[in-house]
C-alpha cells in the first residue's frame, strides 16, 4: 500500500513537514496550497527536495467552489485552474483536489455540473493533470460520494475521477459498499481519518477533530477494505485537520501518523478475510473478477501477530530519594526483597503484585530536582512470545529501549511509550512467577508466598497521567502495539475541570490500563512567577482479597490514608442504605465505596509522593468499573492537600 500524507495535519514549515514525512517512511505527500504559499520556497524547490528526500508529490489541495456557477463566474474559476495547472507543471504534480462547491449562489442543475466539469476536464488534459473531485460532506448540493461519483461518469472524461475521502462519507453515515462497484480507473485519490463520534454540525467536526486512524470510532477497515476491492491501485493518504496536531512537534506528529496508516493496513487486511466477497459477485467497473485478498491489485501488509498480553509482571517507579516510597510500600504490606545484584534497583512484592524501585541517583536527576521526584517510569507485561510482540512494536515505530543485562539475567524486550513510559515484555507463567525476581536473591517467589498472614494482591490497573497534546496518539500506540482494546472515555469532574479518562483493557481484564488527560492547575504560594503547570499524578491499584483486613494492618503501620470527607460517606448511606457496621468500617478505615447490578467495589488512597499514590481494591461478584463516582471525591481531596502543601503561611 502506498502511504500518503496531507501536509496540513502538521506544524512548521513546508520545508519541516517534508522532512519529518520522509523520516517517519512516508512515499508521498499533499501539497496544501497554504503551505506553499507561505513558503520561501519555490516550486522548483519543493520539487527537487521531495525528489532528494524520496517522496512523490501526490496531490495538490484544495481547489474551491468551481462548480454549479454562472456563466461568467465559470470563465473566472478556469482562469484560476489555469493558472493552479502551470504551477502544478512547475511542482511536477499530476493531481489536483477539487471539492464540490458549498456557496449559497451556487445553482443546482446536475446538467450544468457535468458540463461545467467537462470543461475543467478538458483544460486539464491540455495541462496533462487530472481532476478528483471530492463530494464534501456540507456540499451545498453534492454531499455524497456517489452523487459525485455518478457525475464524474456523466462527464466520461479520461482526466476527470473521484477523491473519497472517508470523513465525508463515514461522518454522514453513508453506506461504503457500493465503493466495490466503481471503476478503479475512475476512483483517482483516497483520504482518510478517522473521528470520535460527536453531536454537531459537520463542518465544524471535520475542521477540528479529525485524528489519525484508530485514534477515533469510524470504521475505517471496513472503509478501505470496499477500496481495495473495487481495485484502486494508488495512494492511501491522511488528510486530518486538528488543532492539537498542528501545535505538537512535527516530526514526533509525523510518526504517530505513520503508524496509524500501518495499524489501518493491517486492520483492513483483517477486515477482508473476514469478510469474503460472495462467490458470485458481480466483476467491478474494470470488468476483473477479485475473489480473494492476495489476488487485489492492492497488497495490504500485516504485521507479526501477537495474543494480547496476559497480565501485568510488574510496576517500576523511579525517585532520586526512595526514603518515602520504601516506607508507603512497607504500610501497605509489601515485603522488600533487596536490591537487584547488578542494578541500582529494589523489588518490594506482596503476592504476586510486583513494584521495582528504581534507585535513580544520576546528576541528571539531582539536577532535574523535582523531576526527579517519584514517578512511574515502566510497566512490565506478561506475553506469549516477547521477541514477536517487541517486532511488532518495532514495526508500528515504537523506539527501542535497552536495558543492560550480565551474564545469566534476563534480557527484557523493551519499547518507550508516547508520554516516555517504558514498556517490557515479559515471558509470561502458567503460576505467576517471574523467574527474573531470582536475580533478587534464590527461592523469592516460594519465600514470598510462604510468608505469614500475607495477602494475596496483583496488581489490578494502572492509571498513567498523559500529556494534552499526545493522547490520542497513546490511545493509537497501546492499541496497535499491545492489543489493548479502547473502551468509550468518559469526562470525570475535578476542581480544576474536567479530566478525561480512557481505558484500555484486555478482553480477559488481565490488563486494566487507564490514561487521564487531567486540566491545568495553578500552584499556590509559589511566587508571581510560577504561572500554571500540569499536574501528573498517577497511581497503580493493587487487588486483594480483604480489603478491610488490608487497611486495618496498614493503618497499624502508620499508613496515611487520603481522607475522604464524612459528607461522602452520609451521601454514601442515601444512595445504597448500607448496613451501619459496614458503613461505620468504611469512614473509620477512609474506604470508599461502590454497587452496581454485578458485584460491589471497595477502596482506598494513599498520599501522594512525587507525582505516584497507590489505590488498593476489592471486587466482589462481576464488578468490572473503577469506583467511576468516587472519583471526583478522589480529585477533590487530593487538589485540597496539595494547596495545603504548597499553601504560603
Amino acid at each position: 500500500m502506498r502511504t500518503g500524507i496531507a501536509t496540513v495535519c502538521l506544524s512548521g514549515t513546508l520545508r519541516e513537514k517534508m522532512q519529518a514525512c520522509a523520516n517517519a517512511g512516508f512515499d508521498g505527500i499533499e501539497i496544501f496550497e497554504q503551505d506553499l504559499v507561505t513558503s520561501p520556497l519555490s516550486p522548483e524547490d519543493v520539487r527537487k527536495m521531495a525528489a532528494d528526500l524520496g517522496l512523490t508529490l501526490d496531490l495538490y489541495q484544495p481547489f474551491r467552489d468551481f462548480d454549479s456557477v454562472t456563466a461568467e463566474l465559470l470563465a473566472a474559476n478556469l482562469r484560476r485552474a489555469e493558472a493552479k495547472f502551470r504551477l502544478m507543471s512547475r511542482l511536477g504534480m499530476d493531481t489536483i483536489l477539487v471539492c464540490s462547491n458549498v456557496a449559497t449562489a451556487s445553482i443546482d442543475d446536475d446538467g450544468l455540473r457535468a458540463e461545467q466539469l467537462a470543461a475543467l476536464a478538458a483544460l486539464a488534459q491540455d495541462h496533462g493533470v487530472k481532476v478528483a473531485y471530492e463530494a464534501l460532506a456540507w456540499g451545498k448540493y453534492v454531499n455524497d460520494y456517489e452523487h459525485a461519483h455518478h457525475l464524474v461518469e456523466t462527464v466520461d472524461h479520461p482526466n476527470l475521477g473521484t477523491c473519497l475521502d472517508s470523513f465525508h462519507i463515514l461522518s454522514r453515515d453513508w453506506d461504503t459498499a457500493p465503493i466495490e462497484s466503481f471503476n478503479p480507473e475512475k476512483i483517482f485519490f483516497v483520504q482518510v481519518a478517522d473521528a470520535p463520534k460527536l453531536s454537531m454540525d459537520v463542518l465544524s467536526w471535520s475542521r477540528h477533530y479529525r485524528v489519525f486512524p484508530g485514534e477515533g470510532q469510524f470504521e475505517l477497515a471496513k472503509f478501505l477494505g470496499h477500496v481495495v476491492r473495487a481495485g484502486y491501485t494508488g495512494p492511501v493518504s491522511l488528510e486530518v485537520f486538528n488543532d492539537v496536531f498542528r501545535q505538537s512537534d512535527v516530526e514526533r506528529t509525523a510518526v504517530d501518523a505513520m503508524r496509524s496508516l500501518i495499524w489501518l493496513e493491517e486492520q483492513s487486511a483483517k477486515w477482508l478475510d473476514a469478510n469474503p466477497a460472495p462467490v458470485n459477485a458481480a466483476e467491478n467497473g474494470a470488468g476483473i473478477r477479485l475473489p480473494g485478498r492476495r489476488r487485489y491489485p492492492m497488497e495490504l501488509a500485516t504485521l507479526p501477530q501477537v495474543a494480547e498480553p496476559g497480565g501485568f509482571n510488574f510496576a517500576e517507579v523511579r525517585a532520586a530519594d526512595t526514603a518515602a516510597l520504601e516506607t508507603l510500600l512497607g504500610q501497605l504490606g509489601f515485603a522488600s526483597n533487596g536490591r537487584h545484584r547488578t542494578k541500582n534497583v529494589q523489588l518490594w512484592t506482596m503476592g504476586h503484585a510486583r513494584v521495582i524501585i528504581n534507585e535513580d541517583s544520576s546528576q541528571e536527576s539531582r539536577d532535574a530536582g523535582a523531576a526527579a521526584a517519584p514517578a512511574i517510569s515502566a510497566l512490565g507485561f506478561d506475553v506469549e512470545s516477547p521477541v514477536i510482540a517487541a517486532a511488532r512494536a518495532q514495526q508500528l515505530k515504537a523506539p527501542t529501549v535497552p536495558r543492560k543485562s550480565q551474564a545469566d539475567e534476563e534480557i527484557f524486550q523493551g519499547f518507550a511509550a508516547p508520554d516516555s513510559t517504558e514498556i517490557f515484555l515479559c515471558q509470561g507463567s502458567p503460576d505467576g512467577t517471574a523467574v527474573w525476581t531470582r536475580e533478587f536473591g534464590e527461592g523469592l517467589e516460594a519465600a514470598a508466598a510462604g510468608r505469614t498472614g500475607e495477602q494475596s494482591a496483583v496488581i489490578d490497573h494502572v492509571n498513567l497521567a498523559q500529556p494534552w497534546q499526545h493522547f490520542d496518539e497513546a490511545v493509537l500506540f497501546y492499541t496497535s502495539a499491545l492489543a489493548l482494546e479502547p473502551q468509550p472515555y468518559a469526562e470525570v469532574a475535578s476542581p480544576t475541570g474536567l479530566v478525561r479518562s480512557q481505558v484500555m483493557l484486555t478482553r480477559d481484564r488481565g490488563v486494566r490500563l487507564v490514561l487521564n488527560l487531567a486540566p491545568l492547575v495553578q500552584r499556590e504560594g509559589s511566587g508571581s512567577g510560577s504561572g500554571q503547570r500540569r499536574t501528573y499524578q498517577e497511581h497503580i491499584a493493587f487487588a486483594v482479597d480483604d480489603l478491610v483486613a488490608t487497611a486495618r494492618a496498614a493503618k497499624a503501620r502508620g499508613l496515611e490514608f487520603l481522607q475522604i470527607p464524612v459528607n461522602y460517606y452520609e451521601d454514601l448511606d442515601a444512595r445504597f442504605g448500607l448496613d451501619p457496621v459496614l458503613l461505620a468500617t468504611l469512614r473509620d478505615l477512609n474506604l470508599l465505596y461502590d454497587r452496581d447490578a454485578d458485584g460491589e467495589f471497595l477502596h482506598f488512597y494513599t498520599a501522594t509522593v512525587g507525582s505516584v499514590f497507590f489505590e488498593m481494591v476489592e471486587r466482589r461478584g462481576a464488578y468490572d468499573g473503577y469506583g467511576a463516582p468516587n472519583a471526583p471525591v478522589r480529585h477533590a481531596v487530593q487538589y485540597d492537600h496539595l494547596h495545603q502543601l504548597n499553601r504560603t503561611p
